[in-house]
């Protein structure tokens, strides 16, 4: 699914679902507590930390899809095109970008 159509499935649902979209503050913090989700699983599944028992059942697919949900109900209601914004993005990244990790023995 192209970001266009996985905008419109999210609008499809809140206009199923949900009431309205939450005000963008609400979604900010809403996106800010689905990004600390992942963090933890990445940081005691594959970081240094030590996983809890409650957190092995986690699904990381599904805490990133709720990042992705997110994301796009505020694109939504800001006016944003993902898909244009993120097509010039990565336009941008290729042009700057092209040589900066080349050289960078780190990550030889």
């Amino acid at each position: 699914m192209e970001l266009r159509g996985a905008q419109q499935a999210v609008d499809n649902w809140i206009q199923a679902h949900g009431v309205r979209y939450f005000d963008e503050l609400t979604n900010m913090a809403q996106l800010t507590e689905e990004v600390g989700e992942v963090a933890r699983i990445i940081a005691r599944r594959y970081g240094e930390q030590s996983e809890k028992e409650s957190d092995r059942g986690k699904d990381l697919g599904e805490e990133l899809a709720d990042v992705v949900f997110v994301v796009l109900c505020l694109a939504n209601q800001t006016g944003i095109d993902l898909e244009a914004a993120f097509n010039r993005k990565l336009h941008l990244k290729a042009r700057r970008d092209h040589d900066r990790h080349q050289g960078n023995e780190k990550l030889k």
